[in-house]
């Protein structure tokens, strides 16, 4: 079954004509290598851009969905639960 599908694909393909391509195969890869390699240097140089100030301490929003006051690792909780 599979012999006689595959044949038939191949008839088919036979058949038709390949769609004309503006570079060659290798053309377009290279092209396509080149910009994607000048996409990592741009994400590699705004990799260190997190680390130009110092941290700055977060507010207290109580609109958070969850908030840290757990106190970990201090005895000062409220309640012991």
């Amino acid at each position: 079954m599979l012999t006689q599908l595959s044949g038939v694909v191949l008839a088919a393909a036979e058949e038709h004509e390949l769609a004309p391509l503006i570079a060659p195969p290798f053309v377009i890869g290279g092209i396509m290598l080149a910009a994607l390699l000048l996409l990592m240097v741009v994400t590699v140089s705004f990799m260190n851009l997190g680390n130009r100030h110092s941290a700055v301490p977060q507010a207290d929003d109580p609109h958070r969905q969850h908030t840290n006051k757990h106190a970990h690792g201090d005895d000062s909780a409220t309640s012991n639960h």
